[in-house]
């Protein structure tokens, strides 16, 4: 089911792409970005209850854009999604999320001296890892995860802005039965909140 639904948004992101109105003009945009992940829930072994707490979280997107409608690659990464500093059951842990997203924005001439706002939605793969002070609970899968969220775009200048952006990420198409859940099959969800630096590249007419 989960990747029926992520194969629905693929063609749901050449359709748009295909209907856009051609524009006299196109952009590539590059994000780093660094922020932190909140509210997060999951029913792997949590055995401290730190999953909700906030981590840091550092990575990139890189967006092709058009007039209203884009496409775009994530990849973001969270160190210590299921550690504290005071526990020490868990030798070192990690959430790496991998999405390709569509983007629906203003026109550029209706924000062009403004922050312009965006909304995004896709789904890709988010691998979990887990290292346990035992084996038995050690935990390194993949599952397919859905997003959506939106934020803001400012240039500075002609080439460089900042970006704020908000999603929410869940997975979806876990196994069950695995020994290393809580409540049913594999399942992780968080919000994450990022500010980065946008780079325009190749930017039109």
């Amino acid at each position: 089911m989960g990747r029926n639904r992520v194969m629905r948004l693929g063609l749901l992101v050449c359709a748009l792409l295909v209907l856009q109105p051609t524009a006299g003009w196109a952009e590539w945009q590059l994000k780093p970005f660094l922020g932190a992940t909140f509210g997060g829930t999951s029913t792997f072994l949590d055995f401290d209850a730190v999953a909700g707490e906030r981590k840091w979280v550092v990575g990139g997107s890189a967006t092709w854009l058009g007039n209203f409608v884009g496409v775009e690659g994530d990849v973001a990464r969270v160190p210590g999604f299921f550690q504290t500093a005071s526990q020490q059951s868990v030798l070192s842990s990690s959430v790496t999320v991998l999405t390709g997203n569509v983007v629906v924005t203003l026109p550029r001439k209706l924000t062009q001296y403004a922050l312009r706002p965006y909304f995004v939605a896709g789904g890709g793969v988010v691998g979990v890892n887990i290292e346990h002070e035992t084996d038995l609970f050690n935990v390194q899968t993949s599952l397919g995860v859905l997003d959506f969220g939106g934020g803001a775009t400012g240039f500075l200048t002609d080439r460089i802005g900042l970006n704020w952006d908000v999603r929410y990420f869940r997975s979806v198409g876990g196994k069950e039965g695995t020994g290393l859940t809580i409540g049913g099959k594999e399942q992780i969800s968080f919000w994450r909140a990022t500010m980065g630096v946008a780079i325009r590249l190749g930017a039109g007419k």
